[in-house]
């Protein structure tokens, strides 16, 4: 075997035979060779690293979704570098200038809401970009994910069927982050088509996690007129609304209906099951890893429909209990 074969299978490893590439890792392993990443980046002008930004890693949803953009990357010669802001947009900037100066070829973030400081690094580094999970307020060619106003809306038409006119939603702050504002955009107007009603102070905003919708159901249930349902941003706030209700005596879904948002396999295991739509988690982190390899390598990369996402039917969703006229 030559040494730019054993080169070639080292850097490249999608472009050599089977039994090259087999013949290599097997010396690499006896030898316990160990690649000068320093010496190769200087060499080739790329560290082989990508970067992904996520809001938060406290949510199973994005761990599901770097699992299969981790995986798809290293079969293709790449690392994934993980950073998280934890929805602290103010530190998003800095998060990622920090990011940059450590090597990467390629940054995929999470959503399409970034401050402008951001796109103006990206521009200055020349580097590739992937946007995921949403594709809504954005013109970028290279979005993965769904409409979250699209989603939302359709969601919201399957409770109006069944009676639902009052209706409370529960998300997070939508100042910085268009997949909380596109949904709620997007149940407002399913509500508004249906003649439905939500009263301002069934709109709120809580923190992306159980506790935030712990306390979404103390505040719904101080108010002397409630919904009979409230879509939830996430699953995490949906199934702590559920503790929540279990803890205070409250039924569901006979005295209130719950509605989350991702999917998450947990959500299934409550009782009730809890209603949600689930988001092609894998799918989005498989195809964004790929995009990014593809724009590295200088390809030609086609704009990017919407992804589909799939309704869960769980049992916290029901028919409305009788409210008074207001």
């Amino acid at each position: 075997m030559s040494l730019g074969s054993a080169s070639r299978a080292l850097s490249m490893p999608e472009q050599v035979k089977p039994n090259t590439l087999q013949a290599v890792n097997r010396a690499v392993s006896q030898l316990g060779y160990i690649r000068d990443g320093a010496a190769r980046a200087l060499a080739s002008r790329r560290t082989h690293t990508i970067a992904a930004v996520y809001p938060t890693l406290n949510n199973p949803i994005f761990a599901h979704s770097t699992h299969s953009m981790q995986q798809t990357l290293w079969s293709l010669g790449f690392q994934l570098l993980i950073a998280s802001h934890e929805y602290h947009a103010e530190d998003e900037a800095a998060l990622i200038r920090a990011t940059l100066e450590r090597g990467v070829d390629g940054l995929i973030m999470v959503g399409t809401d970034h401050p402008a400081a951001v796109y103006a690094m990206l521009e200055q580094y020349e580097l590739p970009y992937v946007l995921t999970w949403s594709v809504d307020e954005s013109d970028h060619p290279w979005c993965v994910g769904v409409s979250n106003f699209d989603t939302a809306r359709r969601l919201t038409e399957k409770a109006l069927t069944l009676g639902h006119r009052h209706i409370g939603i529960c998300g997070g702050d939508i100042s910085c982050n268009e997949r909380a504002r596109c949904r709620r955009k997007g149940i407002l107007a399913a509500v508004d088509a249906a003649g439905a009603l939500v009263r301002p102070e069934w709109i709120v905003e809580f923190p992306f996690s159980y506790e935030g919708g712990r306390a979404a159901i103390r505040h719904y249930w101080g108010l002397s007129n409630r919904p009979t349902i409230i879509f939830f941003g996430t699953d995490l706030q949906g199934m702590g609304a559920l503790d929540e209700c279990r803890r205070m005596g409250i039924r569901v879904p006979e005295d209130i209906s719950l509605i989350g948002f991702d999917g998450i396999e947990e959500a299934a295991m409550l009782q009730p099951a809890l209603t949600t739509v689930r988001i092609p988690a894998h799918e989005i982190g498989a195809r964004a890893a790929r995009i990014m390899t593809r724009l590295i390598a200088g390809e030609a990369v086609e704009r990017q429909l919407p992804m589909e996402a799939t309704y869960v039917e769980g049992g916290s969703l029901g028919l409305p209990r009788e409210t008074p006229a207001f």
